[in-house]
C-alpha cells in the first residue's frame, strides 16, 4: 500500500539549491572550478540514475560527498541507488545519514520506509511510517497494514477508529475494521494462569513462550529460566526454548550447551531475524573470550550467508578489528567479500590488514578485480602500485600508480603515499629523473 515519490524535477530543482561553498578567502577562478566540478558530478549522478547506470551514479555522488560530507541531499541520492541496486543495508545507512543531518525532509523517510517495506521488515518500517504521517496523513493506512502484518491488532483498530471519526476509510481499511470488530482479542491471562494452563497440559508450546516473555519483562530471568527449561523438557522440539537457553547458559559458561542452543534458534523457521540477529551477538561476545568456541562462530556465520540486509561476516571483522585482534578480523573480511563481492567498504578495510600481513599476490589480485567495477577509486590504484613494487613488479607499479593519481580527490595522506610509492619504482627503474621529482614532492 505504499505511497508517493519524488518528482524527477523537485530533485533537479532541489541539486540547483543545495550547490554552495563557502567562498571566504578564496580567489574567484578557484570557486568556479570547485562549484563547476562538484556540479558537474552531480548532474552525471542524476544522468547516469535516469538511465539505470546505478554504479556511475553512486561513483559520481561519491566525488560530491568529498566536497560536502554533510549534505544530506546526496546521502538521499545515494540511498536511492543503492536501493535501486537491491543494496539494501548500504541504501538504510545512506537513507540514515540523511535523515541524521535533516530529520524534517519527508523524502528522507520515504526513502528508509522503501528499504524497510522492500526487506519486509515491518517492525522498522512502523517506525518510519509514523514519522510520515507527519507529513502525510494518507500514510495511516500504511501503518494500520503494518499493524496487521506484525500481529499488532489492538494498535490497528484504535488507529482505525481514530480515523473513522475524520475521514472515509478505503475498502482495504473498512475490510480491516470490520475484521478485528468481529474478532474478540483475547485478555492477555496473567502469570498465575499461564502457569495454571502449563500445569494441566504441559504441551502448548504458546503458554510457555507467554510466561517467559512476561518473568523477562518483569527482569525475573531466573524464572524465566526455569519455564525455558520446562519447555526444553516436555517438548524438546521447541525452537522458542532455546532463544532463552542460549543466554543462561552463557551466563554459565556452558559454551558447549549455549552452542547446541544457538544453532537451533538460527536454523528455526519460526523465529525472527532480529532475534537471531540479537542470539548471534551474545554468541559472538563469548566465543571471543573463548578461542576454543571459534569454529562454533564460523558455523553459525554461515546462517547469515544469505541476509540481504546486514553482511554478518564483515560485522564480526569490524568487532576484532576494535579488539585489535587482526588476523580474526582479516579472515571475516575475506569471507564477507565472498558473500558480496562488490562491498567497496569491506575492501577498504581488508587490503591495509593483507598489507601488513605482507600478501602483496592476494592486495594485488583483490584491486585490480575491485578496479573493474570502481575505475575511479583512487586507493584501489595505491594499494595495487604498493603490492606490485612489493612484487619486483616495479614498471607495472608505475604505470598502475600514474593512472590512479589523477583520481585522488583532497586527500593530501593519499597524495603523499602515491608520491612514496612511485618514488620505490622510479629508483628500481633507475629512472634518476623522476626519482628526484617524487623525492622532492615528498619533502614539498
Amino acid at each position: 500500500m505504499k505511497i508517493i515519490k519524488a518528482p524527477l524535477l523537485l530533485l533537479f530543482c532541489l541539486g540547483i539549491h543545495f550547490v554552495g561553498f563557502s567562498q571566504e578567502n578564496v580567489e574567484p577562478g578557484e570557486i568556479a572550478v570547485v562549484d563547476d566540478a562538484f556540479e558537474n558530478n552531480f548532474y552525471e549522478a542524476l544522468t547516469q540514475k535516469a538511465i539505470e547506470n546505478y554504479d556511475k551514479a553512486i561513483v559520481s555522488l561519491q566525488k560530491c560527498l568529498d566536497k560536502e560530507p554533510k549534505n544530506p541531499i546526496l546521502y538521499h541520492e545515494l540511498g536511492k541507488n543503492y536501493f535501486s541496486l537491491k543494496q539494501y543495508a548500504d541504501a538504510e545507512n545512506s537513507f540514515n545519514k540523511a535523515i541524521e543531518l535533516n530529520p524534517d525532509e519527508r523524502w528522507y523517510w520515504n526513502g528508509l520506509y522503501d528499504v524497510y517495506y522492500e526487506t519486509k521488515d515491518y517492525n522498522n518500517a512502523i517506525g518510519a511510517v509514523t514519522k510520515l504521517i507527519e507529513f502525510n496523513k494518507d500514510f495511516q493506512d500504511d501503518l494500520v497494514s503494518l499493524y496487521m502484518y506484525t500481529s499488532q491488532k489492538d494498535k490497528a483498530l484504535t488507529l482505525l477508529k481514530e480515523m473513522q471519526k475524520t475521514t472515509n476509510l478505503s475498502k482495504t481499511m473498512e475490510f480491516y475494521l470490520l475484521k478485528l470488530e468481529q474478532s474478540e482479542p483475547a485478555p492477555n491471562p496473567d502469570k498465575k494462569d499461564l502457569e495454571a494452563a502449563i500445569k494441566k497440559n504441559p504441551f502448548i508450546e504458546q503458554n510457555y513462550i507467554d510466561l517467559i516473555y512476561q518473568y523477562s519483562e518483569a527482569n525475573n530471568e531466573e524464572k524465566a529460566f526455569e519455564v525455558a527449561k520446562k519447555l526444553a523438557e516436555n517438548i524438546p522440539n521447541s525452537d522458542w526454548a532455546h532463544v532463552s537457553l542460549v543466554k543462561f547458559h552463557l551466563n554459565n559458561d556452558d559454551g558447549q550447551s549455549a552452542s547446541e542452543s544457538v544453532f537451533k534458534v538460527l536454523a528455526s523457521k519460526k523465529i525472527d531475524s532480529k532475534i537471531k540477529h540479537r542470539v548471534f551477538n551474545e554468541f559472538l561476545i563469548f566465543s571471543a573470550n573463548h578461542p576454543e568456541f571459534t569454529s562454533n562462530l564460523d558455523k553459525a556465520i554461515n546462517y547469515f550467508d544469505n541476509d540481504k540486509l546486514i553482511n554478518v561476516s564483515k560485522e564480526v571483522a569490524k568487532f576484532f578489528l576494535k579488539k585489535n585482534r587482526k588476523e580474526e578480523s582479516m579472515k571475516y573480511f575475506e569471507k564477507s567479500i565472498e558473500n558480496k563481492p562488490d562491498d567497496l567498504d569491506a575492501y577498504s578495510y581488508l587490503m591495509p590488514l593483507l598489507i601488513d600481513n605482507n600478501e602483496f599476490q592476494k592486495v594485488e589480485k583483490l584491486a585490480n578485480s575491485q578496479l573493474e567495477l570502481y575505475p575511479t577509486q583512487a586507493n584501489l590504484y595505491y594499494y595495487c602500485g604498493l603490492a606490485l613494487n612489493n612484487l619486483s613488479k616495479f614498471k607495472e607499479a608505475k604505470n598502475k600508480l600514474e593512472e590512479g593519481i589523477d583520481f585522488i580527490i583532497e586527500d593530501e595522506q593519499l597524495e603523499q603515499n602515491f608520491y612514496k610509492q612511485l618514488l620505490i619504482a622510479f629508483e628500481k627503474l633507475g629512472d634518476s629523473k623522476n626519482s628526484q621529482k617524487y623525492q622532492s614532492k615528498i619533502k614539498q
